[in-house]
């Protein structure tokens, strides 16, 4: 990183730490493969291309960009010339509602707001083809010195704005090169979650960048796509994702062999054991975990699948444990607006997740969501627990237990069971005061746009009904 690069208020880092950073490197070294190669040189030329049309719209250094963008080369490429030319850049996931993205355009008041031209029929496609509409929207600066502004995933409750410095996602993609197991230069990444959120963009595509390792997403999300995708080259191959992912290579049939294939790893929720082991051995990798948050990015990893469910704290992460909950220190509030001292305070954030650190070796353990401990005619209940043995019943492809007034289990199936058996079969893992008081049986549970199961109660009683 340039050593004449500073951050100003209004304004974030202009051009130096993107080239030195992201789009260093040889001019032929291949950074995409979707699936005809884009190189070095050409990603530069189609960034230079974006900064000027940018600036014709409207976009000045200290400006912020709304990008509500699918997965594509227009999102990688706007994204880089908002940056290079010292902007901040606002992700809007392209799912959102109109209703949303209105809501946090104007909370947030970008110069110029960049839209797909017109509706994007992607299907199961990961990565698409999209020409791009750019409207001039204001003349204010950015209000912070952010680099990039997301919003969380929402999956507890109403989503987070979050803000992250150029120079935090420069120290946190350095720290993704010392962590042992991430691809190295001449690898590929078969890029998997959105780049919206912070795996996809830290850990996919911006570490990729740095790293000199090829972006490769497959033609479509589908088991056999990736399959496809992890074979269509020699060189060794990490699929990240997230534990929805596991699924749709878990229903390949009979995948071929595949030497190139060197692991999964997958962010967001806990994997169950009993997933990974089948995972395991079906294709004879490590599934390796990695737990983080949008407000940081990658708090801790165990990429060989050597301490599940435990993890690793990540290169310069500090983390400690107060009443049950798993704090990171951060010497900033990442939230935009009034600091929430439930959530940061002190140079800590407060993950509102149950973990335990081991005074030995360091291990994080991760317990689930503070808020899954309740308490049931005076006996303490873990919903954690509860929802780990509905989850392991056969024919349940995926459950949520919440508290409303009393347990509540929400399941999605994946072959015909009834509700009695199941609620049997429960039984006989789980003491009377444990199990559900009612299960609702649902088509599909809902989920974030990050693949990540929702727990907001609200949102699943609307499911049910």
């Amino acid at each position: 990183m340039s050593r004449d690069a500073v951050v100003v208020p209004g304004a974030t880092l202009g051009a130096e730490w993107v080239d030195d950073v992201l789009l260093a490197g040889p001019d032929d070294e291949v950074c995409f493969r979707l699936p005809d190669p884009i190189d070095r040189l050409n990603l530069r030329r189609l960034v230079l291309g974006r900064q000027t049309e940018l600036a014709q719209s409207g976009f000045r250094p200290g400006g912020a960009v709304a990008l509500r963008l699918p997965p594509s080369m227009a999102f990688v490429t706007h994204l880089l010339a908002i940056w290079r030319g010292g902007g901040q850049a606002i992700l809007l996931d392209h799912r959102l509602t109109d209703y949303e993205v209105r809501r946090a355009i104007e909370r947030l008041v970008p110069q110029v707001v960049v839209s797909p031209e017109r509706p994007v029929q992607s299907g199961l496609r990961t990565f698409v083809e999209v020409d791009t509409d750019l409207a001039s929207y204001s003349g204010h600066p950015a209000g912070t010195s952010h680099a990039v502004v997301q919003l969380s995933s929402g999956s507890t409750g109403p989503s987070k704005v979050i803000g992250r410095t150029a120079d935090d996602l420069v120290t946190e993609v350095l720290r993704y090169t010392q962590i042992d197991g991430v691809p190295q230069r001449g690898e590929r990444l078969i890029l998997l979650p959105s780049m919206v959120h912070v795996l996809g963009l830290v850990g996919g595509l911006l570490y990729g960048l740095h790293a000199g390792v090829e972006l490769q997403p497959p033609a479509r999300l589908t088991g056999d796509a990736i399959v496809q995708a992890i074979g269509a080259a020699t060189t060794p191959a990490t699929v990240l994702g997230v534990p929805f992912h596991i699924g749709l290579l878990a229903s390949v049939q009979d995948p071929p062999w595949l030497p190139q294939f060197k692991r999964m790893t997958t962010g967001g929720e806990l994997v169950q054991a009993a997933v990974s082991r089948a995972f395991e051995e079906k294709y004879g990798v490590p599934l390796g975990n990695m737990y983080g948050m949008t407000e940081v990015g990658v708090i801790g990893t165990d990429l060989y699948g050597a301490h599940r469910p435990a993890i690793r704290p990540a290169p310069g992460i500090s983390v400690r444990v107060v009443d049950g909950e798993l704090q990171v220190a951060r010497a900033e509030s990442p939230y935009l607006g009034l600091s929430d001292p439930t959530r940061w305070s002190d140079g800590w954030l407060h993950t509102r997740d149950a973990g335990v650190v081991d005074s030995q070796t360091g291990l994080v353990s991760i317990k689930g969501r503070l808020d899954s401990q309740v308490s049931v005619g005076g006996l303490k209940v873990d919903l954690t627990e509860v929802e780990a043995a509905l989850s392991s019943l056969r024919g349940v492809e995926a459950a949520v237990v919440a508290f409303d007034g009393a347990i509540t289990a929400y399941v999605q199936l994946n072959q015909p069971r009834s509700l009695v058996d199941l609620e049997a079969e429960l039984a006989q893992q789980l003491a009377t005061y444990k199990r559900p008081r009612s299960v609702h049986l649902l088509n599909q549970l809902p989920r974030t746009t990050t693949g990540k199961l929702v727990r907001d109660v609200s949102t699943l009683r609307k499911a049910v009904s």
